[in-house]
């Protein structure tokens, strides 16, 4: 393998301010994003990333998502062209 051509891979934080979550994981994001660092629980200090959304704030993983087709495709198709 090359030397010098893959970024750094290492630990940080991913902080959803919306919902008020953060989770530390591994990304090679650390050198080109984050410019703030957190003490972690364990800690030590890592690099932050803000996210807009995540599991935590996301519709669908929430459970508020809304369905905007209140009528079914079938039914919308039948009504447009109908029986022809």
């Amino acid at each position: 393998m090359k030397q010098g051509t893959h970024p750094e891979y290492g630990p940080v934080v991913f902080r959803d301010k919306s919902a008020g979550v953060a989770f530390l994981s591994r990304s090679t994001l650390s050198a080109d994003r984050s410019r703030d660092t957190v003490e972690w629980e364990d800690g030590r200090t890592y690099p932050v990333v803000d996210v807009d959304v995540s599991a935590a704030s996301h519709p669908f993983w929430t459970g508020t998502a809304r369905v905007l087709d209140s009528e079914g495709r079938v039914e919308k198709f039948r009504r447009r062209y109908g029986k022809r």
